[in-house]
């Protein structure tokens, strides 16, 4: 039987092989028995699903568990966005959050995010420990369970929506006025996620024209992965380029903590192109100061946007925990993964895709430019980066091979010296130009994510295409 292994957003498996109704009882009963140990039961867990097949059964079995073992579930009514969940906790502080999600994976997958009270994604210190008492348990009976109508009668079951206080604090964040009031169309793709209702209905309660594209629940996602990316998005690109009246498009993941920007001549723009944008805007127009938070393999135009406004930026391994450690100690003013994760100061210490969407709209807005016309700005006062991460999938013998090359690398790619290795989340290879390349194993299918950055386009595509050839030859 399969080990349960947490990764940087929580333990995920395949349906039927790895992600069954037993392990999810095992993993269940081991957060019930470390929140026991630490003494952090008692406030009770929300527990909450995406959109993908027998989310509600798979929660309703974790609150069933959890009633067994004397903690009480306030738990979700819908599919439900993970940042939605990150900020109900807090509101209600309670012990943590269990969250059925495998955020941007195929539909194939499913996964358990636990997530303490303090919001963000669990530590590794706390993974590790339920990690070892759920390996511990597997195959045995270790649990008991009590059934949803008795445990109403305990008082340790109670539904919630947790949509209406989160808008609230959306309407302390966000200038929906500024919004309404530009007269942008917005296009609005949840990717048959658990962010339909979110960014669609807000953005309609303020008075913006919003079309909608896959704004159903459909558990295969279209047969495309949810996640945002320009790979996977083609029919919404399609649609931006059909109406010339669409302004922005947006667009969320499986489980709406990340984000897919389009601007209005339907170029898909790289999330490390909005964390620097969204960062340089808060400063400028916004008039907020503070340090920004990035991930070893986001792009280091965030670094720039900090050098030209006399601040710092913090650098963290790949996993937006770290992250929302600075967000949840009140350390910085924005923090982002170049995967597209991003929240503010005074927000959730979570990835949060529908923020993310809501202050695009607002800076293109408040500018009166596209996002590419806010780029070129950007660039004008900071220098030129260009930046892009390709996933590559692996078959067996190309993932061992990988591996045997990152162990002896070369000392130069296409003729340019590698100057410097860093080993902190992968292999990055920072050359003597400036330029840098990154290779990272995904801890959850068999991909090599491929991370590249340069001051040119061009030395950006040669890089990728060494790169390439690299992992493939």
């Amino acid at each position: 039987m399969s080990q349960i292994k947490f990764g940087t957003s929580g333990w995920r498996g395949i349906f039927c092989e790895d992600f069954t109704l037993s392990n999810v009882r095992v993993v269940t009963q081991a957060i019930a028995d470390h929140l026991h140990a630490e003494g952090l039961a008692g406030s009770g867990l929300i527990i909450g699903y995406d959109a993908r097949f027998m989310g509600g059964d798979f929660a309703r079995e974790a609150a069933r568990v959890l009633a067994g073992a004397g903690i009480k579930s306030y738990f979700c009514k819908r599919d439900t966005p993970t940042p939605v969940i990150s900020h109900e906790l807090l509101r209600r502080k309670l012990s943590g959050a269990i969250n059925f999600t495998a955020s941007h994976n195929p539909y194939n997958y499913n996964g358990i995010k636990f997530s303490p009270a303090w919001g963000g994604p669990a530590l590794p210190e706390t993974t590790g420990d339920i990690e070892k008492r759920a390996n511990e348990m597997i195959g045995e009976i270790v649990f008991k369970d009590v059934n949803v109508h008795r445990a109403i009668e305990l008082g340790l079951f109670e539904e919630i929506d947790p949509r209406d206080e989160y808008f609230k604090t959306l309407h302390t964040l966000i200038d929906f006025e500024a919004i309404a009031a530009s007269g942008m169309k917005i296009a609005i793709n949840p990717l048959f996620g658990s962010g339909r209702g979110y960014l669609d209905d807000i953005l309609e309660q303020a008075g913006v024209e919003i079309v909608k594209i896959n704004n159903h629940l459909d558990p295969y996602f279209g047969g495309e992965p949810p996640e945002p990316a320009e790979a996977h998005i083609p029919d919404f690109i399609e649609l931006i380029k059909s109406d010339p009246a669409i302004g922005l498009g947006l667009a969320t993941d499986g489980d709406a903590d990340r984000f897919g920007i389009v601007d209005a001549d339907s170029s898909y723009i790289e999330p490390n192109y909005i964390l620097a944008l969204l960062f340089d805007y808060m400063i400028r127009r916004k008039g907020m100061k503070g340090n920004a938070a990035r991930s070893v393999a986001t792009s280091h135009l965030i670094d720039a946007v900090a050098k030209y406004h006399g601040v710092e930026v913090l650098e963290t391994p790949v996993g937006f925990k770290y992250i929302g450690e600075y967000i949840s100690d009140d350390k910085i003013l924005i923090g982002g993964e170049e995967s597209a994760g991003l929240s503010i100061c005074g927000h959730v210490p979570e990835k949060d895709g529908i923020l993310a969407c809501l202050l695009v709209a607002e800076m293109v807005a408040v500018e009166k430019r596209t996002l590419l016309e806010l780029l070129d700005d950007l660039y004008s006062r900071v220098g030129e980066i260009y930046t892009k991460r390709i996933n590559i999938r692996l078959s067996p013998e190309l993932e061992a091979a990988l591996s045997e090359k990152l162990q002896n690398p070369p000392q130069q790619f296409g003729g340019h010296q590698v100057s410097e290795v860093i080993k902190i989340d992968g292999n990055k290879f920072i050359f003597a130009d400036g330029s840098w390349m990154l290779f990272r194993k995904s801890g959850t299918e068999p991909v090599v994510r491929l991370y590249g950055e340069a001051v040119t386009a061009e030395r950006l595509d040669e890089l990728l295409k060494q790169a390439e050839q690299f992992i493939l030859n």
